[in-house]
């Protein structure tokens, strides 16, 4: 893991799909070492922003900047392959495993970033040591293994590339509240230990809460909260009336 400074800053971000707009003028950004939620129901436009980040998706206007030590790089001008290159890695919704390679075969996929190759095998150890379970099941197909080992494994994956910044994409998704408890230990975990740097599109919002430094609330395209620690979150009557019941 990276050590660097490091920070991505959205400004003013609209994109969609043909005439249907996701984003309307999306601000926020992510420093080195914390985890940011960006909180929303479905349709509101977690998943376009995460595409937009990694060059999957190209914006209308607005800008993304990954600042590395004081360098900035403008994200909007980059490739996937090269957005990925610089150690963003993306853990997708629904994870997109490879179901018909093997557990250890997946995650020799994620090492295809030229800085992690000379590194694949301190990095699958260290995947084998945060989950256990990948290790035991190394031989076994990836589509064979329940939801919440997939999720495991698509992290896992992430990881094997060396990432300066990590983006999930809805972890949370198909999995029992005890599994997304767990997925979200693993989180915090990774934060703690190897200080990742994390930003992680969630609609729940107290599992989130749980590990997250700070949040923004995404409604309708636009971010409609920021706080700057998850006490300011809570107190919104936004986040009171969506997702506390208030």
């Amino acid at each position: 893991m990276a050590t660097e400074s490091l920070k991505l800053t959205v400004e003013h971000l609209a994109a969609g799909y043909g005439a249907v707009r996701a984003l309307h003028d999306v601000s926020l950004e992510v420093q080195s070492g914390e985890i940011v939620a960006l909180l929303g129901t479905n349709g509101n436009g977690k998943s376009t922003l995460m595409k937009c980040i990694m060059g999957l998706v190209t914006p209308v206007h607005g800008s993304i900047v990954l600042e590395i030590d004081g360098v900035r790089i403008d994200l909007t001008r980059k490739s996937p392959q090269q957005i990925v290159s610089l150690g963003i890695a993306l853990v997708p919704e629904g994870r997109r495993l490879f179901p018909r390679l093997t557990v250890k075969e997946n995650l020799l996929l994620g090492a295809f970033r030229h800085a992690a190759r000379n590194a694949v095998t301190r990095n699958l150890a260290l995947c084998y040591e945060v989950f256990p379970v990948l290790r035991e099941r190394s031989t076994q197909l990836a589509g064979n293994m329940s939801g919440g080992q997939q999720q495991m494994l698509a992290i896992a994956r992430a990881i094997m590339s060396a990432p300066r910044m990590l983006l999930i994409d809805e972890p949370s998704v198909g999995l029992s509240p005890m599994l997304v408890h767990q997925t979200m230990n693993v989180v915090r975990d990774l934060k703690q230990q190897f200080g990742l740097t994390v930003l992680m599109a969630e609609q729940n919002f107290h599992e989130a809460s749980l590990i997250a430094d700070r949040g923004y609330v995404i409604v309708h395209g636009e971010i409609a909260v920021h706080g700057s620690n998850l006490r300011e979150l809570q107190q919104s009557d936004l986040v009171k009336s969506y997702y506390l019941g208030a």
